[in-house]
Parts: structure tokens; sequence; C-alpha cells
């Protein structure tokens, strides 16, 4: 398993953990998440391309790696992901810079060649 694909574990793991632990707070907390993400004015893969740019610019690694899977999943393509996460640098410098690092592991684990010829096509039309 790659570093990136174990933090997604990491992240199954304390979802349960706080579930069994403390469901009213994760149930809630979960609830919110699906009505913000619920919205129709911008798309899905759009959403999780500004996940990756919050992700980088709070310095978050499961966040990253969270958010780049999602938009990876999406159809978002290597571009697209490294160009979010430049709109991170813009706003929050070189702390975000450094950040990248995380994000290409994302990027490399969970973008496909497939995506991207899928991207590539869909963007000829």
């Amino acid at each position: 398993m790659g570093y990136m694909a174990d933090r997604m574990s990491e992240i199954a793991s304390l979802t349960q953990r706080l579930q069994a632990e403390y469901p009213t707070e994760t149930a809630g907390f979960l609830e919110f998440l699906k009505e913000a993400e619920s919205g129709v004015n911008v798309s899905p893969k759009d959403k999780e391309l500004i996940n990756v740019a919050l992700s980088i610019a709070a310095q978050c690694e499961w966040c990253i790696a969270f958010h780049v899977r999602n938009a990876a999943k999406l159809g978002a393509t290597r571009g697209e992901l490294v160009e979010a996460g430049f709109q991170a640098v813009i706003m929050h410098g070189g702390p975000a810079f450094m950040w990248m690092k995380r994000l290409l592991q994302a990027v490399d684990e969970f973008v496909t060649d497939e995506a991207e010829d899928a991207s590539a096509r869909g963007s000829n039309k």
C-alpha cells in the first residue's frame, strides 16, 4: 500500500472508532458534509478540486489523500489537481508549496492513465 493509501486507511479507522465511541457527534459531522456537498451550482469534481486546494492550505495530508482520490474518481486529471494545488500556493505561500509534495504523492497513487486519457478525449469534443 502506498503512503497516501495508508492515510485513507487511517481515515477509515478513525471514522469507525468515532462512530462507535461518539455516534451523535460523528453522525452530525457526516450529515453536515453530505449537506454541504449537495449543492447543484458547482460540479462534484470542481468541489473536490477546491477541497484539494484547501487541503494543501490547511496542511492536512489525510485531507489531501481523501480529496485527490475523490477528484480522481470523478475524472480530475493530474494537470487539474496540480493547478488546484498551485491555487493554494498563491493564497498560502511557501508552506503550501512544500505540501505540493503530498499532493504529487496522492496524484501518483490515485490518478490513473485511463483517467488522463478519458479526460483528454473529453476535452477534444
